[in-house]
């Protein structure tokens, strides 16, 4: 190690909420997956039961991956293709439609107060540059 510290980067609000959100639906949603497995729901769909607990897994994956991609824009535009992959899932098992009603308000909540958030913590930090001569 070359005894220079590493300085940690700066994550805005809705970088931190939309991790918050998609990480807790991530495991609500494996959740959700091992119901339709449970309930035979894609039965009549003629897919094997086991794909409930498959596909579960992988959106649940989805989830934890994207929340480490929320710096960028098109991160946020795939947690809202997750939450409308989320709401499809609905379908299959109508209770979903209360998750996705949940965690997708919480995920609006999240990316668009978020972001009102690091524009005013944005523009205060420019009016303190300005004062102080920075």
């Amino acid at each position: 190690m070359s005894g220079v510290a590493h300085q940690r980067r700066r994550r805005g609000a809705a970088e931190s909420l939309g991790q918050i959100v998609l990480v807790f639906e991530s495991v609500i949603v494996f959740l959700a997956g091992l119901v339709v497995f449970g309930l035979k729901a894609l039965a009549p769909a003629g897919l094997p039961d086991w794909w409930g607990i498959v596909g579960g897994a992988v959106v649940a994956v989805l989830m934890i991956a994207v929340s480490g991609l929320l710096r960028h824009r098109w991160g946020i535009v795939l947690g809202w293709v997750l939450q409308v992959v989320v709401a499809l899932a609905a379908f299959l098992v109508p209770a979903i439609l209360l998750v996705a009603l949940v965690f997708g308000g919480m995920w609006a909540y999240a990316t668009i107060k978020g972001a009102s958030l690091d524009r005013r913590n944005a523009r205060l930090q420019a009016e303190h540059d300005r004062a102080n001569g920075e």
